[in-house]
């Protein structure tokens, strides 16, 4: 069964083909870089990846799935959030995100934090479902590995003692967030898909 991913984050679809591709063709969104993207304007995960799966389902006849999903902090009361991607500013890249928590963060004790990741599935612009995973963690004192993107070198795992940085991406999707809502995600399909 063929399914559409609405990313262009590289780093996402190949996470997204690890986890559904024993059932699932996951291909991006036809024309994907031409498309003009929504606005996430939602204050919550789940409200960006609705908005964002109900757009580009009205652009294909495939059922489209979207994440949103991002880092958030105890200690600075759930930030960066929903602004994950953006923290530093609109064109911030991950380092700039990275430099910015660690610098607010300086000092700071409490250092728990918790990846989150709501999938949002819809066709032809009806949602049909959303799904949300979470993993528990801290925040490391510095980037430590080459492997993942975004906040993966800052995040460290206790389980596995080291960071999702230091973490090849098949022991990531064992235990990450992305991995456990799209789980959730294939699980649903599985239970459903021939009558999409």
């Amino acid at each position: 069964m063929r399914i559409c991913c609405a990313t262009s984050n590289p780093g996402k679809l190949r996470e997204f083909r690890l986890a559904l591709q024993d059932h699932f063709d996951v291909q991006p969104v036809p024309g994907l870089g031409d498309i003009a993207p929504p606005e996430e304007t939602g204050a919550t995960f789940e409200a960006n990846a609705i908005a964002k799966a109900l757009y580009y389902s009205k652009l294909c006849d495939d059922p489209v799935f979207a994440d949103d999903s991002g880092l958030s902090v105890d200690a600075l009361d759930g930030a960066p959030g929903v602004f994950s991607a953006r923290y530093a500013g609109p064109d911030a890249t991950d380092a700039d995100n990275n430099r910015l928590l660690l610098a607010r963060m300086q000092g700071v004790e409490n250092r728990a934090a918790r990846f989150i990741c709501v999938i949002a599935l819809a066709r032809r612009g009806e949602l049909l479902h959303t799904f949300c995973g979470e993993v528990e963690g801290m925040l490391a004192h510095e980037p430590r590995g080459p492997n993942g993107f975004g906040y993966d070198p800052l995040f460290f795992y206790p389980p596995f003692g080291h960071t999702f940085g230091e973490t090849p991406v098949a022991e990531k999707m064992k235990v990450s967030h992305r991995a456990r809502a799209l789980a959730q995600l294939r699980e649903w399909l599985n239970e459903r898909g021939d009558v999409l």
